[in-house]
Order: C-alpha cells, then structure tokens, then sequence
C-alpha cells in the first residue's frame, strides 16, 4: 500500500530505508504490527538494487561455517565480533533459502543446487547469486511482496528530517519517531512509532567517485548521531578495486565476480600487477586490491588500469555477467575481447551506528540494521558480499524483539514549524558545500591517508559545517539541505575517526602509521557530548 504524509500518523515499527534490511525487517514485523517504510526516493533507489555479486553463504556441502568465520575474521583483521560473526555466518543460510521458497527470488542453480561464486578473501565457492543482478532480483522480490501486505505502508519521496526523543521533552532519551519531509509537497508532518528502525544504506556521496546510489549520504548515521546514538568504526570506507572508467559512464560497478571467474588485472602496458602484491593476487580482499590500484595509478601517472576477461569463453561471459557485459558494450567495450578500464570507488561504510546483537542501539527504541549498523560482523574489512547477508540476518533478529517493546510518547507534542524561515534563493550554496565537501573528503580521506591530508580535512568540514548550520536555521529546509547537512556531519565522523587510529588496519591506511598495532584492536567510538563535532 502507497501513502502520502500527513500531519500526524502512527505506527508500530517506522523503518527508514528501503534496501534488503528495510524492506526484509518489514515483512517480519508485518506478522505482529503495523509498518511504515519510509525513503526519500523511489524505493528501488538503495544500493541493494544495485548490487551485483551475490549473498555470501555456507550451500554447498563441501563449505562449513567454521571456514566462513575464518574467511570473514581473516579479512576483519582483529576488530570483528565473533558472535557477530557467528550469527550471520550460521543463520544466513536458512534466510537465504527464505528468500529463495517464500518470496520466489530465483538464484541461479546448477547441478540441482545453487550455483555458487567465489570472490575476494573467500577460500571457496560460497557466494548464492542471480546472474550478475542479484540485487535487483532480491530487492524487486521482497517489494512486490510490501506492496501487497496490508500491513505495510510505503511512502516514497519522504525524507526524515530528524528523529523524535522524549529527552527533548524532559523525559528518557527514547527514540519514538521522526519528523519527515514531503518532497513534492515540502510539508512536514510527524510519524510516530513504537519502534524506529534505521535501514538507510550507506556513506558512499561522501566521496567523490563511488559506486553508491545519490540516495547513500550518511542520513541515518548524521540521524543517529544528533540524537545521542554511538557511531562507531567510521574510518574504515571500503572502495571497491572495480567501477567502470569511462567519461560517460556514472559509478558503475565491475562485481568483483569477474576476478573470482579468473579476471587479470593489468596496466596499460598489459603487465598484470596483483601478484606481486598478496599471494592470493587478484583475489585477494578488496582493502589490498584497492591500495595496489591505486599505487599503480600514482607510480605510472595513468589514469586507470585494466581488468582482462579475453582469456575466458566468450558465451559464458555473456551468460554469466549479461548485464555487465551488455553495459560495457553501450560505452563501447567488449570484455569478451577487450579489457575493461577500471578504477577504485567508494563503496560500502564497514563502521555505522553501534549496535548490539538485535540491532539495538544505546537509544532506547531505536534500531539500526544493514550497512548503516556496525554490528561487529566485518571488522576493518568486510569479506565480499557479506553485505546482503548481514541485512538479511540482522532484519530477522531485529524483527523478533521490537513486539515486545513498551510505547514511549510525551505528552504535549510539538509539530515543525517555519515561523521566520525564509525560502531559499541560493541553491548554489547547497551544490557548492556538496562539491567541495566530496573533493577534498577524496583527496585526503580516501584510499590512502595522512595526518597531515587529515588535519585539512578537519579544518575545512568545521568551516563548511558552519556555513550549513546558519544556511539551515535561515532558510525553509528542503531534500537537497538535509542531505548536505547529514553528509557534512558524516564526513566530519569519518575525519575524527581516522585521526583516533594512528595506525594502518584493513581500509584504514596511513602512509605515517604504516603498522598494524595489538593496542589499537579496539572500535573507534564517538557519541555526541564526548567532544566534536556539535
């Protein structure tokens, strides 16, 4: 069921976000209470639509969990949860069956079971996929299935502005909705809920190349943040060794499945470069690839390098990766007889909102699962896709304890308003912070980083977040402003999480602290009142 938003409306569970986490926690929940979706776009606009690779999972009988947890570990370098770890690895299975009988998403099957992928950091086949689109089958599934329960509301072109606490009305610091924002209408009503649960993606539009959708801008981490919740692990940005270099071609991903099938990566000159780097060459985890890219890149002065498939049979290239394959020919390349030009990109937020086991966070009633949680399931590193695996799982278990939450609402409630705000005349002010914000987040806290690239980077996101605050409380708030001011935030996060590990560990590289030290195998947490940024 589609809605509007209205002044005031209730539910029992408000989810905000529409990937796999969302739209799988809803259907859960939907067995004991009523739903309401909120995205601030069309809810195909999450990166699970667009994620290619798979679900990573223990199907085959040759595969054991133990070897998943020692994968995943492995690639966490010393920062994982093992219970984390332990419940995706041991409960993903059955969740990707689920997907499988009770939603009809078709996974590609061979020999009368899956037929499973291998990618980086993984010793073996594991990974359940559909084509090179298993994204798009997974999310279209469980959206046909939201549109026809009774007991879902979706509400697209809505944004949260901020979440409800009833500490703000003298009472506990208990999350019990949030404002939102109508994007045609510009009104904003309230939504409470007896639970809210932050299902919003990632951090990718920090950055200025990545693979994320536009929707991925840090809103439910900024969210999260300004109400008291814990942030923790922002330093660790994982970019993906692979999206296509071409000028007319907008962040898309080569799935790191290419490699796993026996892609080469070379340099111009067709020299292939990876072995020399890890013993597991191009397979091995992406923090690795994505350094050694990028040292290439600085040592020759080119532009990109080069993932070879030629070696590989044509047909089943194209039956593999049709969607790839048909994408790259549109800009000109055959990768069944050309080599396809490749860059790094942001791609995937391994830290987030601090979560426990259910995804709770250390607001009471409210919830954080998927990409925009750290629930200790991948470390300074995550393997390849155990991203899709960590919504599944984490949804279910997040959807078994929120029944039995108590309602907290405070007597009195005050709605939004607009008194004395003016209507903004200086678009350019948002689309210039944005730009700048994105470049030098880049720039010097990117693949590579040093106190010094940090240092500026701090000092800017003060100054440019100060120019926000005082264009927010001046100006009639629409999408573009509040996706600025969460991006800034985040952004901000990220900078003082990289400056409290002086050390390298995983997707955290500095060129000053080159060593990975015992002492410093501990999360990076920050929690508005411990210090900056306001």
């Amino acid at each position: 069921m589609e809605h509007r938003c209205a002044t005031i409306e209730r539910c029992d569970y408000l989810v905000i976000g529409s990937g796999i986490a969302g739209l799988y926690f809803a259907l859960e929940a939907a067995e004991h209470g009523t739903v309401v979706i909120l995205t601030k776009r069309d809810a195909a606009q999450s990166s699970t639509w667009h994620a290619q690779g798979g679900i990573a999972a223990v199907l085959d009988p040759q595969d054991s969990y133990e070897a998943h947890i020692r994968d995943t570990l492995r690639v966490g370098v010393g920062l994982c949860d093992v219970a984390a770890v332990t419940a995706a690895v041991t409960e993903g299975p059955d969740c990707v069956r689920d997907l499988a009988a009770r939603f009809s998403v078709v996974f590609d099957q061979k020999n009368g079971g899956f037929d499973l992928g291998r990618e980086g950091g993984h010793g073996c086949r594991r990974v359940a996929h559909a084509h090179d689109m298993t994204g798009r089958e997974v999310a279209s599934k469980l959206l046909d299935a939201v549109h026809d329960h009774p007991r879902i509301t979706l509400m697209e072109d809505c944004m949260a502005v901020d979440l409800l606490t009833a500490a703000k009305y003298g009472g506990p610091n208990a999350c019990f909705g949030a404002f939102v924002l109508d994007r045609h209408s510009g009104r904003i009503g309230t939504l409470l809920a007896r639970a809210t649960i932050l299902a919003t993606g990632g951090t990718g539009k920090v950055y200025l190349y990545t693979s994320n959708p536009d929707t991925a801008s840090g809103d439910g981490i900024a969210m999260a943040y300004r109400v008291g919740a814990s942030v923790a692990n922002l330093e660790f940005i994982q970019f993906h060794p692979t999206c296509l270099y071409h000028p007319e071609a907008r962040s898309f991903l080569i799935s790191e499945a290419l490699r796993g099938e026996g892609g080469k990566l070379r340099l111009a000159d067709g020299t292939r470069f990876m072995p020399s780097y890890h013993d597991m060459a191009e397979l091995a985890p992406r923090d690795v690839v994505a350094r050694a890219i990028d040292q290439e890149l600085k040592r020759t002065g080119d532009d990109c390098v080069y993932l070879d498939m030629t070696a590989l049979d044509a047909e089943f290239l194209r039956e593999r990766f049709p969607n790839i394959y048909k994408t790259c020919l549109s800009f000109g390349i055959d990768l069944t007889c050309d080599p396809i030009p490749v860059v790094p990109a942001a791609h995937y937020s391994c830290g987030g909102v601090k979560t426990d086991l259910v995804g709770r966070t250390d607001v009471q009633n409210l919830f954080a699962i998927g990409e925009v949680a750290c629930t200790g399931l991948h470390g300074a590193c995550r393997l390849a896709s155990n991203s899709l695996l960590e919504g599944l799982v984490f949804a279910k278990r997040t959807a078994s304890v929120v029944k039995d939450l108590e309602e907290v609402e405070p007597p009195g409630l005050v709605q939004w308003g607009f008194e004395g705000a003016a209507d903004s005349d200086e678009a350019v002010v948002v689309t210039h912070n944005w730009d700048e914000i994105r470049r030098f987040m880049w720039n010097y806290v990117g693949i590579v980083r040093t106190t010094k690239r940090l240092e500026r980077a701090r000092r800017r996101i003060e100054t440019v977040r100060e120019e926000i605050r005082d264009y927010y409380w001046n100006f009639k708030i629409t999408a573009d402003l509040l996706e600025l001011r969460n991006l800034a935030l985040t952004a901000h996060l990220i900078i003082l999480s990289a400056m409290a590990r002086p050390e390298s560990r995983g997707l955290h590289f500095m060129l000053d602290y080159p060593e990975t030290m015992d002492w410093f195998a501990k999360d990076t947490v920050l929690r508005r009142g411990s210090g900056p940024p306001a």
